[in-house]
């Protein structure tokens, strides 16, 4: 008898991995592009950062404390809710618009549908979404000063990293309006656009780190990103031209949508297949937006409606019970 092994019920504990493990893995991948983001665009970038984090954390703070539910800010996600908001605004954002955007993401998407899990829709995107339809002027707006003598208090009160600044125009715009974009610019991030969408580098090196630590799979960023390219040679007008290819991945929020916000666990597919279809739906839906829609980005509505479609992909794909179709058919 002592050689059997003893099994317990399920569900069994496979990995030492906790939510607050996974979310602070995601905040310390997401640092590249925030340092980024504060670095081509100054204070004002670091401080639309802090206040968002903070408006996250204190509205899950006070609401718990409020219902008379278990305080639970401290498994991270808030932060990380606050912080992908952030990246995603403009560095010139109001301060008061970056706070209504945090309450609206955790209260209304996340709080009321009952915390961390049950939301059927991406906070942070959520939340950006309803601040690009209420107050589209300052949400497009990406200008921000230049600096006409780059030293600390310039760049401090300005932003800017260098003397020709970082003007207004994002490379997509130029790309919908049939210019040539610089790809060296866009991949290092001195471009206009959100806080943490500019720097390709910044995000495939938090990517980089979410990839080796297993908190995210491939499937999902990979898969939706080759579907717009495939999308985009054959409807983008252009054929198979790499700057206009490489210029629809790099610009925009693109890779910080397929590696940070698509592959958020509550809100994509558990299964393999489910999250390759689910990686191809997000891909088809971004090269309508940006390619035949009037509009230059796509991604965050792209994600959204694949939220909402997410759990028809699931019922679909996700694998059967081993015998079931067995018992289905001996009735």
């Amino acid at each position: 008898m002592s050689d059997l092994f003893h099994v317990s019920a399920a569900p069994h504990i496979r990995r030492p991995i906790t939510t607050r493990n996974i979310m602070r893995d995601v905040t310390i991948a997401l640092i590249p592009a925030s340092l980024f983001g504060i670095f081509n665009f100054g204070l004002r970038a670091l401080l639309v950062i802090l206040v968002t984090i903070i408006a996250c954390v204190a509205t899950e703070y006070f609401y718990c404390k409020g219902m008379k539910k278990k305080v639970t800010t401290g498994d991270y996600s808030a932060v990380v809710t606050g912080l992908l908001l952030a990246l995603n605004l403009p560095a010139s954002l109001p301060l008061w618009m970056a706070v209504v955007g945090g309450v609206f993401a955790i209260l209304i998407v996340k709080m009321l549908y009952g915390g961390l899990g049950q939301n059927f829709m991406n906070p942070a995107l959520t939340a950006r979404v309803f601040l690009h339809i209420s107050f589209l002027a300052r949400m497009a707006n990406f200008t921000v000063e230049k600096i006409s003598s780059p030293n600390v208090n310039d760049y401090l009160k300005n932003g800017a990293i260098a003397v020709d600044g970082v003007t207004g125009a994002t490379p997509l715009a130029a790309l919908k309006a049939g210019e040539t974009v610089d790809l060296f610019k866009m991949f290092i991030g001195n471009t206009g656009g959100t806080i943490g969408e500019t720097s390709a580098l910044a995000l495939l090196l938090g990517a980089g780190y979410l990839l080796c630590k297993k908190v995210i799979s491939l499937r999902i960023p990979f898969t939706y990103i080759l579907t717009l390219v495939i999308f985009v040679v054959i409807f983008g007008g252009q054929g198979f031209d790499i700057e206009f290819i490489l210029g629809h991945i790099l610009g925009g929020g693109l890779l910080l949508g397929a590696f940070f916000m698509a592959t958020d666990y509550v809100t994509c597919p558990v299964s393999a297949k489910g999250q390759i279809v689910y990686g191809i739906f997000l891909g088809i839906m971004t090269g309508i937006f940006r390619v035949v829609g009037n509009g230059v980005e796509g991604v965050s509505y792209a994600i959204l409606i694949g939220n909402m479609v997410m759990p028809l992909i699931d019922s679909a794909t996700y694998p059967r019970p081993f015998g079931k179709e067995r018992v289905q058919s001996e009735k």
